[in-house]
């Protein structure tokens, strides 16, 4: 490929949105948010009464579909679904459909063009191990359950919605065993991704981490 891709990996609340949008900055590497495709594929499924196993009628939704990933921004058919994918609710939506394999098929086919067209930080559960197998930076972010559930609780306080730790940390294990056990791109670290915790650290520190990283692997010049 002649675009840099640096292919971002993890699970839910290890911090790779900001760390990537924070990375992508840094690097001056166009952003996208794969994650926010599921989540818009599950919130139209959701509100035109769409079953979530219902793979024909998914096909039709997904092959009508205009997506636009820009940053931190996504719109679909011009209508901006920016903070309609960031609830709770909406996250759960994109950990079923995503099972779905002729959702990923047709969204991985868009992800793979963007990751062309441009130097790229691209964010998801299959970067480094189905959509760019081959990209030069492969990074699968963790952390402990523990400490993904006090940040989505406090991601979601920070726009007012009610956040129980507890029932965040069921709805975590639950995603976990859902994302990681799935027989189409199950959620794994790619055998030569850097592995970075992020248990503990700050997002300067991860993002430094980070830049660190790829600076490393193409030589750039200090960020």
């Amino acid at each position: 490929m002649s675009a840099r891709v640096v292919a971002i990996d993890g699970p839910a609340g290890a911090g790779k949105s900001s760390a990537s949008r924070g990375l992508a900055a840094r690097l001056g590497f166009a952003y996208v948010d794969t994650g926010s495709m599921y989540r818009a594929v599950g919130v139209l499924a959701s509100e035109r009464g769409i079953a979530l196993d219902d793979d024909p009628a998914l096909e039709r939704l997904i092959d009508g579909l205009r997506i636009e990933s820009a940053g931190e921004r996504l719109v679909v058919d011009g209508r901006d679904l920016s903070d309609a994918v960031r609830t709770a609710a909406a996250g759960e939506l994109a950990s079923r459909v995503s099972t779905r394999p002729v959702v990923r098929e047709h969204l991985v086919a868009l992800q793979r063009t963007l990751g062309r067209e441009a130097d790229v930080v691209m964010e998801g559960r299959d970067i480094g191990t189905v959509v760019f197998p081959d990209a030069g930076l492969k990074i699968f972010l963790t952390a402990s359950p523990e400490e993904r559930a006090r940040r989505r609780a406090r991601e979601l306080a920070a726009r007012g919605e009610v956040a129980d730790e507890r029932q965040l940390a069921a709805d975590i294990a639950r995603r976990d065993q859902r994302d990681s056990g799935r027989a189409h791109s199950p959620l794994k670290p790619a055998p030569d991704a850097v592995i970075v915790d992020t248990s503990g650290l700050d997002l300067p520190a991860v993002v430094a981490r980070l830049t660190m990283l790829a600076e490393q692997r193409w030589r750039l010049p200090p960020a």
